[in-house]
């Protein structure tokens, strides 16, 4: 498997009763499909994979399976903070039909380096799918460091490292690890232009999924190198990246796709967005519409 460009961490939309909304799910998966996504992501965190029962986490990445039929590949997040657990979810994950496991450091628990080296080796030797690594040190208490993905790499069954940690410097220690069998992409936003242009494979975002299509120009302009050109619509898109920070991830998401009929809300202790943000959240809406329009008529041109 070789991932590359743009990549949507998917958010699981509820129904006003706090259900799962399987039929916004579908119409989020088609949003994807047409506005170029190139993989998506089913339970991650912004996923609320926490959040969801078994029989709810099964029910949405089999009808992510069934939805996209092969046309791009559809990764499940499995990583827990155990080594047993997080191997038999990966296993049963690749029977549902996930192409690939987004497998987060081991959250709460902070192992040592070589921890994480058994931890991921033996994850992708018997976790029966492709494992992508996931280095988000803010929500997880601990942090893969690059000497420590150098070692897991080259191992066959480890196929990429998605890194949220924002510094360039992070960045430029990864790319060299990059090869036919290991991608390296950005889990940062509002920095995966700057890692794009350096080198990176490409995204996976939580923007893109309001924004599929713009986010699909911009890793298209970025990793063709068309630097001023991907700067430029960068610019454009700050505005999100500003509101998605506002608070944590996926409230102000999750709020956008509200506002796109996709969803009514989160679980606890998630609560929605907070009366401050409302007015942002609308001026948001608005460039989501603006940005996705410019996207398509371009490409309708």
């Amino acid at each position: 498997m070789r991932l590359s460009g743009s990549i949507t961490a998917l958010a699981t939309p509820f129904t006003a009763s706090g259900e799962i909304d399987l039929d916004a799910w579908h119409k989020l998966l088609a949003m994807q499909l047409e506005g170029g996504t190139q993989a998506v992501v089913v339970a991650g965190s912004t996923g609320e994979a926490a959040a969801l029962y078994d029989a709810e986490y099964d029910a949405v990445l089999r009808a992510a399976v069934e939805f996209v039929a092969g046309r791009i590949p559809v990764l499940a997040g499995t990583g827990l903070s155990n080594t047993a657990k997080t191997i038999e979810l990966t296993r049963h994950v690749a029977a549902l039909g996930a192409d690939a496991a987004l497998v987060v450091t081991p959250p709460y628990v902070r192992p040592t380096q070589a921890g994480l080296v058994a931890h991921f080796r033996a994850i992708a030797d018997d976790g029966a799918l492709p494992v992508v690594l996931y280095n988000v040190p803010g929500r997880t208490g601990g942090d893969l460091l690059p000497e420590t993905v150098a070692e897991l790499a080259g191992h066959p069954g480890i196929v990429g490292i998605k890194e949220a940690v924002s510094d360039p410097q992070r960045m430029q220690a990864l790319l060299p690890f990059k090869s036919e069998g290991f991608a390296v992409l950005s889990g940062d936003d509002p920095t995966a232009c700057r890692a794009m242009l350096a080198g990176a494979d490409g995204i996976i975002s939580v923007g893109s999924n309001v924004l599929p299509a713009a986010f699909r120009r911009l890793a298209d302009l970025a990793r063709a190198g068309r630097g001023a050109e991907a700067e430029a619509w960068d610019a454009r898109l700050r505005p999100a990246y500003d509101f998605l920070g506002l608070e944590p991830n996926p409230i102000p998401v999750k709020a956008l796709l509200s506002a796109q009929g996709i969803g009514h809300g989160l679980r606890l202790p998630l609560q929605s967005l907070s009366a401050a943000h409302q007015d942002a959240a609308r001026r948001t809406a608005g460039l989501v519409v603006e940005l996705e329009h410019v996207c398509r008529d371009t490409l309708a041109a």
